[in-house]
């Protein structure tokens, strides 16, 4: 299993339910990642997409504890074991990890490969990702040359377990 992410340099991820900034190269490598794939995510962040409508071109996975809750096109389940239970039916090659901090932190031990967009650059954030750079189970496995976009400096990585 897979995970997606955009970091900054303090491993922040987002405040008030938002990305903590947007970058096109970013949105492009996540649309050209994960189209065709399977996309798990928290309530919140399918509700921070536009128009809380999910991903066009992939299979949607919302958990949450609200056992009301339902949005079309997507598969809603309630507990890690019943997301477990869902995932079997696909390639785990297939399937990425979109967010947020609960359940990447719930999901990080299930996957072998985290895709991270590293922005060199400290935001005001209350969501955070655990620093993999800290975590001997995960090892750095590449880095690109850095990007830049207007004055922001960025890195797309990827970490293997």
């Amino acid at each position: 299993m897979n995970l997606i992410v955009a970091v900054d340099r303090n491993w922040a991820i987002g405040k008030d339910n938002k990305l903590l900034v947007s970058i096109p190269d970013d949105m492009k490598f996540f649309r050209e990642t994960t189209t065709g794939k399977v996309v798990v995510m928290g309530r919140k962040t399918l509700e921070s997409f536009p128009n809380g409508k999910p991903l066009k071109n992939r299979v949607n996975i919302v958990l949450t504890r609200d056992n009301n809750y339902m949005v079309n096109d997507a598969i809603v389940v309630h507990s890690k074991e019943e997301l477990q239970k869902e995932l079997e039916k696909y390639s785990s090659d297939d399937v990425y990890i979109i967010g947020g901090e609960s359940i990447y932190r719930m999901m990080l031990d299930d996957c072998s490969r985290a895709y991270v967009t590293y922005v060199d650059y400290a935001y005001d954030a209350d969501t955070f990702f655990p620093n993999l750079d800290e975590d001997a189970a995960w090892t750095l496995a590449e880095e690109s040359e850095e990007q830049t976009y207007y004055d922001i400096e960025f890195y797309f990585r990827t970490y293997t377990k």
